[in-house]
């Protein structure tokens, strides 16, 4: 494996059958012609489909390819491939290598084994994948992986891709709009730019293999907290250590081979947590950078006897994992839509885009909350370690001054840049920001960009993505229709600001998130506390977020109804799996292993004949008290899995409160009996082994 730092600008990308190796391999004909296609959103030729075919399999074959799979991103989070090779039967009982555009630009995979909401009945099995040009290509252990969508016959969208790919185009559409206005004739296309940081667990192998909860649900569904968790902070941006330094080295150099421009890579709080921060994007390469990047790295992990959890709360005690979010807009010229400039105060086009940003969030504030809304993320949000459920935006003081000042009507008062005095001559002086940073706010603005802090560490940043990108182009939309008829543009535009942060104002929080007063305040103005994925899946199908998604043409409303069908079924299902792994788990290891352990204390009080036995009676006496109580509340969770019947917003709502508290319960029980219970009688890893060992 190359580890020359010096050969890095060659190794980047090096699999990737990106721009630069189009140019040198298609003729100035065909590269023209996709360039073209790629400005303007106009379809390729299949002659032209042909020549980007072969090329493409001679690079692939070159690097020692053997087959080709559309790579797509079905509802179900996760990737999808079906892998066909090359080969064609030629006379004589030979083969031949080809690759058709027909087979470039178009696949068959089955469609029915999907999650589809109803879209689509079990028998109905055909389904198509289509190429994304706008993706490129890549090689991954002798396969050529091509970007792609997923439809099925009649032409339901089963995918993430292709709302995202809507979505943009979209926001494009309208941010253009806006642009002219400003008297801006250049930019013809304005791209949602996005930098997903990633945050994971790194465990051993071997502890993973005995852990059935991990394995079967990715989490920890017991396990007491150790004397030592991130109490001392000890963890967060300290020494890494080698094997973790090893591993993140391999995931660096295969991230790079695959043109994903992996930055940055450090310990977070908690033991065993760490994160990886990518170089901002264009949103749709952001995406599926992200979703081949949670897959490398599990699969690196491997290498190192290491396994790479990306649930949201592996453990409980100590914090879980998030995905940031960061979101901009960029003209095609290089402008940051986002950028406030020296004097935001003055900066009209900004605050506009700034006005539209701030009247989506508070009027969709919902829908923001459901795209994160899920199990996993259940065990995180608002658990003082990760924003709160209520959806807010952070402005910090300076941007917020100058809102202030645009609702009350005066003279912004510019305090100036400041310089940071640290009481040591002999240090430069250092600049500070404009704005702090608040990492209780769902959506804080860091200088140029807005963090969507809300994102599990497992989930595609697609859906949230898609609601950004239309959100925007919802609030563009109606500003560039009041703008553009205007006899006196900067009279109305003023007015324009003025009225949209007057009413807005209430989406904009600088304090502290985690605060309980701040529950109070927000029911006070009126923002939403969806608390739980049983609270917010609902607001899926409201009637404004149809309204919404179909006026822009992004999802029609059966579209919207089966996302909602499929995140309730999923919801539920990963309930009941971990129910029922719970069940397995006391009833076949704990149970049995606090059993030999009482029986033990029981027979060493015998064989002492009249001496002292206080211990082994006492604790023997507490076990056995413990397990009668776990034993009752195993038999409850159980019989509440067998009747959760009922519409799925009703089993949403029954699995949330019902079986999930079941299985607190349960946790508490089996928790309380580890910590009296002697360590090798304990069927489990513990989290002392598990988290400090590394």
């Amino acid at each position: 494996m190359e580890k020359n730092p010096s050969h890095l600008p060659e190794l980047f990308g090096s699999m990737v059958f990106n721009e630069d190796t189009m140019k040198q391999r298609l003729s100035p004909a065909s590269y023209n012609a996709w360039k073209k296609c790629i400005e303007n959103t106009s379809p390729l030729d299949l002659t032209i489909a042909n020549d980007i075919a072969e090329a493409m399999k001679q690079w692939a074959v070159e690097r020692g390819a053997t087959h080709f799979t559309h790579w797509f991103q079905p509802m179900t989070g996760y990737t999808a491939e079906k892998h066909d090779s090359f080969i064609t039967p030629a006379p004589g009982g030979r083969v031949i290598l080809e690759f058709s555009g027909k087979e470039l630009v178009r696949g068959e995979p089955d469609a029915s084994s999907f999650p589809s909401g109803g879209l689509r009945a079990t028998f109905e099995a055909r389904g198509y994948t289509a190429w994304d040009p706008t993706s490129f290509a890549f090689l991954r252990d002798g396969t050529l992986y091509i970007p792609t969508v997923f439809c099925s016959y009649s032409g339901q969208v089963l995918d993430k891709k292709t709302p995202l790919l809507r979505s943009i185009e979209e926001v494009s559409r309208q941010a253009v709009r806006i642009l002219r206005l400003f008297g801006d004739t250049q930019t013809r296309r304005v791209i949602p730019q996005v930098g997903p940081e990633q945050e994971y667990f790194l465990i051993d192998q071997d502890d993973f293999a005995k852990r059935p909860d991990l394995r079967m649900c990715g989490r920890t569904l017991l396990g007491a907290k150790p004397p030592k968790g991130q109490e001392l902070e000890d963890h967060y941006f300290g020494a890494i250590r080698p094997r973790v330094a090893a591993y993140m080295q391999d995931l660096d150099q295969e991230l790079w081979k695959l043109g994903v421009l992996s930055k940055t890579k450090h310990n977070e709080v908690a033991p065993c947590q760490h994160e990886m921060a990518p170089i901002y994007t264009d949103v749709n390469t952001a995406c599926d950078h992200n979703q081949l990047t949670m897959d490398v790295m599990k699969k690196v992990a491997k290498k190192h006897h290491l396994v790479c959890l990306l649930h949201e709360k592996p453990f409980a005690g100590v914090n879980g994992s998030g995905k940031h979010d960061n979101w901009s807009l960029s003209t095609d010229t290089g402008r940051n839509l986002f950028k406030p400039g020296s004097t935001p105060s003055q900066n009209a086009q900004f605050l506009l885009f700034l006005a539209a940003f701030i009247k989506g969030v508070d009027e969709y504030q919902d829908f923001l909350r459901v795209t994160v809304a899920f199990a996993g993320n259940d065990h995180r949000l608002g658990a003082q370690e990760a924003p709160p459920a209520i959806v807010s935006i952070f402005l910090g003081d300076d941007l917020s001054a100058v809102v202030d000042a645009i609702i009350r009507g005066t003279e912004y008062a510019d305090p100036g840049k400041k310089n940071l005095e640290i009481g040591v001559d002999v240090l430069p002086a250092i600049p500070q920001d404009n704005t702090d940073r608040n990492r209780t706010s769902p959506l804080a603005f860091t200088g140029n960009k807005f963090e969507f802090r809300m994102l599990g560490s497992s989930q595609s940043i697609a859906g949230p993505n898609i609601a950004l990108n239309t959100i925007m182009a919802e609030e563009l939309q109606q500003f560039a229709d009041e703008l553009e008829g205007s006899q006196d543009f900067q009279s109305d535009l003023q007015k324009l600001l003025r009225r949209v942060f007057t009413e807005h104002q209430r989406i904009i929080f600088n304090g502290n998130g985690y605060d309980e007063s701040w529950v109070e305040e927000a029911k006070k103005r009126g923002l939403c506390n969806l608390t739980s994925t049983a609270d917010a899946l609902p607001c899926y199908t409201a009637e404004k977020n149809v309204s919404l998604f179909t006026r822009h043409g992004i999802f029609t409303p059966e579209e919207m109804q089966a996302r909602q069908d499929i995140h309730m079924e999923n919801y539920c299902t990963l309930l009941s799996i971990e129910g029922l792994t719970l069940l397995g788990m006391i009833r076949r290891d704990v149970l049995p292993a606090v059993s030999a352990y009482s029986a033990e204390l029981c027979g060493r009080a015998d064989k002492k004949k009249g001496l002292s036995c206080r211990y082994e009676t006492t604790l023997a006496a507490d076990i056995s008290e413990k397990t009668d109580t776990l034993m009752a509340a195993a038999d409850q969770l159980e019989a509440d899995l067998s009747r959760c019947g009922g519409e799925l917003e009703e089993k949403v709502r029954y699995f949330h409160e019902t079986v999930a508290a079941d299985m607190s319960r349960i946790r508490e029980l089996a928790d309380a009996l580890e910590t009296v219970t002697a360590k090798e009688y304990w069927p489990y890893p513990s989290y002392s082994d598990i988290l400090f060992y590394m």
